[in-house]
């Protein structure tokens, strides 16, 4: 990995020297728009140099640090050391993040807005109340990055919970934090609806779905059905008598949203028309990923919400990422909103495939 890393260095290392020499050699004024594209790309490239300067003078302190280990007998000093070496492994690791972030394509879906949907799976009401668990886990997320949360639609659990809640979440780079989070997710635990204390386990799917701009998603009113219908609660019972609940059909594509959250039909028919969006806008992007190479088909960005991604078990007190096979044991923590270490190490693990892919061309 580190070579490879090097390698692009001395491509960047190479092309700064060719656009300065353009610099240099420029006079065709007319033509200012590429004299300040010359100057754009310069100003790129020596801030990404400057980011492997440090990673190797990281690089540079490790060896210098196991060069003291082959020659020191002093314990307390060999300690010292070992805690230093950790410490730069650390470093290396962030800062190869960031490098990773300068060297492969940005997402085009990652400075925007997300319609959040989260269903209770395998479980009954336990898996109701844990949709709920994770709604609460999201919204405290979202709170702490100063967010905009929406609630577009939900069906609550006879219990508690939810069966369905969708949200729409605004704000700063929301799709780029959250986009990971799409998948099965599983509790284990001793839910409060068992009266013998037994662990049970149960789950709850969400998908993470990148609202699209009106010109990503045009829907022509042919292709649209609408149907009105009155809203209703947990059991059945009533919410109103209006028909104010909305159910859009995607004739062409069959996809069907409803939502009766407002009294007002006119914001459920808009509410349902963004999720339909959203559902649509996906639909395009998982049918473009299915042309991209077999090197990068394995990726965690798959997004497949049938796939089991990740495990809360609570006596254990253990949170489980099975696509990067990494544990926490601060259950509590992350479920209070916490998913920044988490979410940290997913994003690194995915660009380290990217990058692997990009260099096997």
């Amino acid at each position: 990995m580190i070579k490879k890393i090097l390698e692009k260095e001395i491509l960047f290392k190479k092309r700064i020297k060719e656009i300065e020499k353009e610099l240099l050699n420029f006079h065709d004024f007319n033509n200012i728009n590429k004299y300040k594209d010359l100057n754009k790309e310069h100003k790129y490239i020596s801030t990404i140099l400057i980011e492997f300067d440090s990673y190797k003078e990281i690089l540079n302190s490790i060896n210098s640090n196991n060069d003291i280990l082959k020659i020191e007998s002093d314990k307390e000093i060999l300690n010292m050391v070992h805690e230093e070496i950790k410490n730069l492994y650390n470093l290396k690791k962030n800062q190869e993040a960031t490098i990773y972030k300068y060297l492969i394509p940005n997402d085009v879906n990652d400075s925007k807005n997300v319609i959040l949907e989260i269903r209770s799976g395998t479980g009954g009401d336990e898996a109701a109340l844990f949709a709920g668990v994770l709604y609460r886990a999201y919204i405290k997320y979202a709170e702490i990055n100063k967010w905009k949360v929406e609630v577009l639609n939900k069906t609550e659990g006879t219990q508690g919970g939810y069966k369905e809640i969708i949200v729409n979440i605004s704000g700063n780079e929301v799709y780029q934090n959250l986009k990971f989070e799409s998948g099965v997710h599983r509790v284990q635990r001793v839910p409060t609806t068992d009266t013998q204390g037994r662990i049970h386990t149960s789950a709850a799917s969400i998908a993470v779905l990148p609202e699209p701009e009106n010109i990503d998603v045009k829907i022509k009113d042919s292709d649209l059905r609408k149907d009105t219908f009155c809203s209703s609660g947990p059991g059945g019972q009533s919410v109103n008598t209006t028909y104010s609940a909305i159910r859009l059909v995607h004739i062409p594509t069959g996809i069907t949203v409803q939502c009766q959250d407002e009294k007002s039909q006119i914001k459920n028919y808009d509410k349902a028309l963004k999720v339909l969006k959203a559902r649509i806008y996906e639909k395009q992007i998982k049918e473009q990923k299915l042309q991209i190479s077999s090197a990068r088909k394995n990726m965690i960005l798959n997004g497949d919400r049938s796939e089991k991604i990740r495990t809360y078990n609570f006596p254990q007190n253990r949170v489980t990422d099975h696509r990067i096979n990494l544990i926490f044991y601060n259950i509590n923590h992350i479920l209070n909103g916490h998913f920044f270490d988490l979410i940290k190490e997913l994003q690194l693990y995915n660009n380290k495939l990217i990058f692997n892919a990009q260099m096997a061309k």
